[in-house]
């Protein structure tokens, strides 16, 4: 009875050792941080905005303020927005925004973006 107790011991010990050793190798080999947003949705997000970011006075349209409602929703994760702040400063560079509306876009639409529309942005200081 001993060594039927003693070898149902040793095969529990072998399973959980296994099973750590399961979940161990599991967290190294998960990726960090990886973005779930991509270029496209901060794009389709902020297309509504680009109109009025080139040449609008006053409040933003009501699907610009929508459209960067849900970008700023989206980007959550350190990862997502670094890359909203890239798919932002490229398109920044190619449309030339007018610096004064993009700076104000958050405020007039009465919410808060985790990055800035700007061309000059440094992203790698975006957490």
């Amino acid at each position: 009875m001993k060594s039927k107790l003693k070898l149902v011991t040793m095969n529990s010990s072998r399973v959980v050792v296994s099973a750590i050793a399961a979940l161990i190798m599991f967290l190294f080999l998960t990726p960090k941080s990886e973005a779930a947003i991509s270029c496209s949705d901060v794009l389709k997000d902020l297309r509504p905005c680009v109109n009025y970011l080139k040449s609008g006075s006053g409040k933003p349209p009501t699907a610009c303020c929508s459209g960067a409602s849900a970008l700023a929703s989206a980007a959550t994760s350190t990862a997502d927005k670094k890359t909203a702040c890239g798919c932002i400063k490229t398109a920044a560079q190619k449309m030339n925004p007018n610096s004064q509306l993009a700076q104000a876009l958050p405020t007039n639409c009465g919410i808060t973006l985790p990055v800035p529309v700007s061309p000059n942005v440094d992203c790698s200081k975006i957490n």
